[in-house]
């Protein structure tokens, strides 16, 4: 197992590097740099020559590309990610330490809501295959996962939070929340994470209830399910206990998609609803061009990535004693 581990960390390391020198000249490479963009935002007045290469030597953009990788790369190893490039010039962790509550909390309750909701659905509809209620929540959960969360956000934003005004739409809370009670502020958070929630899930609601009832499907053809039923155990027991016990080992698949999630979210969406998250941090770093911000959420979600993959097999192990490591 330790040397199984050890393998997987070393080829995790190289696909880090790969990841983020792909990465480091591909947004080093794009037009425009962080000075000349604040350079040409300066309405107010005019930025000199002189102070545009002084700008830019702070920056270290007057150095080649493969010397600022190095750099970087450098100070990665104590996880420095350095000084931000936008306007505000904070530092890159302080930064991600403003936007992480707000991504982690959403996608927390998104993807709980989702397992929550797709398990019993994928369970009844492999159970009732080919019936009424198989077919109808095939047709009505394949529509929902074509549908894209931002084309349903649209809408939900413009007839639930402007036209009836129902909802709030923008940001996390309300202006007035700090003169708020405690419960005015818990509901006043609720109202906010409804439809950002809504959109942020049902898509991975969808697709996890399809998934579950494909390999429930799968698991329910199997000798062992026959012969349990054939000792007389309950039809519950049979599904809960015996089906949905090893559609388990398959659900841990999702490990690797799940985790990404949490630190990334979902960009188009947070920016749609000006949610202060991760996924708006990068928005906005991308249209200043803030390399080191940006460098250093790829970075996470990468890390994200495969730290997922290798739990996933990890876990397959402790829930079936057939896998082995070599």
């Amino acid at each position: 197992m330790l040397r199984y581990i050890l393998k997987r960390l070393w080829l995790a390391a190289v696909t880090l590097a790969g990841i983020t020198l792909v990465t480091f000249f591909v947004i080093n490479l794009a037009p425009g740099d962080p000075a000349a963009l604040q350079r040409r935002g300066m309405m107010d007045r005019e930025m000199s020559s002189g102070a545009y290469e002084q700008l830019r030597r702070y920056y270290e953009l007057d150095k080649p590309i493969h010397v600022r990788y190095v750099k970087w790369l450098g100070r990665l190893v104590t996880l420095d990610f350095g000084e931000s490039m936008s306007p505000d010039g904070k530092e890159v962790w302080a930064k991600i330490k403003e936007r992480l509550w707000p991504t982690v909390s959403l996608a927390l309750l998104s993807i709980g809501i989702s397992l929550s909701l797709s398990v019993p659905v994928g369970i009844y509809a492999a159970v009732r295959y080919n019936k009424a209620f198989d077919t109808l929540s095939g047709i009505i959960l394949y529509g929902l996962y074509s549908v894209p969360s931002y084309v349903m956000a649209a809408p939900l934003i413009l007839l639930i939070g402007v036209q009836w005004e129902l909802l709030p739409f923008q940001g996390m809370t309300s202006d007035n929340y700090e003169q708020l009670t405690a419960a005015g502020k818990f509901v006043d958070l609720a109202r906010h994470y409804i439809l950002i929630t809504f959109c942020f899930s049902f898509g991975a609601w969808a697709y996890y209830s399809r998934f579950v009832r494909q390999n429930m499907l799968g698991v329910l053809g199997q000798d062992y399910i026959r012969t349990a039923r054939a000792k007389g155990l309950s039809e519950a027991r049979v599904i809960l206990g015996h089906g949905f016990r090893n559609t388990l080992i398959a659900m841990l698949t999702l490990l690797g998609l799940v985790l990404p999630e949490i630190i990334g979210g979902s960009v188009i969406l947070e920016v749609m609803f000006n949610w202060p998250g991760m996924g708006r941090l990068f928005f906005e770093s991308m249209q200043v061009r803030d390399y080191p911000t940006i460098m250093a959420l790829s970075f996470i979600t990468a890390c994200l990535v495969l730290l997922g993959s290798l739990l996933a097999d990890l876990c397959y192990g402790l829930v079936d004693p057939r896998v082995r490591y070599d």
